[in-house]
């Protein structure tokens, strides 16, 4: 339900707290690679989101790029904006929960060109060294609202009146939202969740002040303590827009990040090390059957 259909309670307007422009550098994959690292400053200011990766590949080559390696102590969340990766078509999400270590492969060797947004999230501290599983989410099984022209696909949590299927330890929405030019959307948020907005295409005007942001730009939007409801008004520009909007609530644990590995204290990494070494980790291919949800 939007936020204007409510008469009762007049809730928080969202506002623009900060802007960034991330850089665009060389990626590692080599060749027709580059990246932006979105989010990965300062945890204590983006908690539940350690990371956000965006990542342009035009590989014109069968070199292979990646390969096999770790992960342990949070989630990766890896959004397909364009083109195909391995099983996954344009417009499919998968979440991985390393959780207690996990070995997974990405190689490249072929002719390709995509776009991924790949989000590192935080585990609660009671959920850190969790049981590895794997979910898959189609673009056409995530639900969709729509209203005057706008648009809006959600992949994780309950926004814009409809509920993903994927499940999280962290309360956390993932939205991508399309807008005709000039369009407006109204929608509710919770006040406590930390948000970003991060502009794919066009430009957009946020909150009552109608604070710019840009394509290639990061909104994030005030944060409040408040157990309650909250308004997002975004505009489109002349030229429409596309972004993707995080939100989730803090964790407000302290972690420690090294590598692959997200860990409470610096025994933590040293152990996960140690762990990865001696082959203790298996491959997320390998994971039970229980442990890995699809949604095609």
């Amino acid at each position: 339900m939007s936020v204007q259909d409510k008469t009762d309670v007049m809730p928080i307007q969202r506002a623009i707290a900060d802007i960034q422009t991330p850089e665009t550098k060389p990626g590692f994959l080599g060749n027709g690679h580059t990246a932006r690292m979105v989010v990965g400053e300062d945890f204590s200011q983006s908690d539940p989101f350690i990371i956000l990766m965006d990542d342009m590949l035009d590989k014109k080559d069968t070199e292979p790029a990646g390969g096999p390696h770790p992960h342990a102590g949070f989630e990766t969340v890896t959004l397909l904006l364009e083109g195909e990766l391995g099983e996954m078509k344009q417009g499919d999400m998968q979440m991985m929960t390393a959780g207690s270590g996990i070995v997974h492969t990405e190689t490249i060797d072929t002719i390709n060109k995509f776009r991924i947004l790949q989000l590192w999230l935080n585990l609660p501290k009671k959920d850190r060294w969790t049981t590895p599983r794997l979910q898959d989410i189609a673009a056409d099984k995530a639900p969709v609202a729509e209203g005057d022209g706008w648009k809006v696909r959600v992949y994780s949590g309950a926004f814009a009146g409809v509920h993903s299927p994927v499940n999280n330890y962290v309360p956390v929405i993932i939205a991508d939202i399309q807008l005709q030019p000039g369009a407006v959307m109204r929608q509710e948020l919770p006040a406590a969740f930390n948000t970003f907005l991060y502009v794919v295409d066009g430009q957009i005007e946020v909150g009552a002040d109608k604070t710019a942001v840009h394509e290639a730009q990061i909104g994030w939007l005030d944060l409040h303590r408040e157990d309650t409801g909250s308004e997002l008004s975004i505009t489109a520009g002349a030229e429409g827009a596309r972004l993707v909007l995080y939100a989730g609530l803090p964790t407000g644990d302290h972690i420690v990040s090294y590598g692959p590995f997200i860990g409470d204290t610096q025994e933590d990494i040293i152990r996960l090390y140690r762990e990865y070494r001696e082959h203790k980790m298996g491959h997320i291919n390998d994971v039970p059957a229980a442990q890995k949800m699809v949604w095609r």
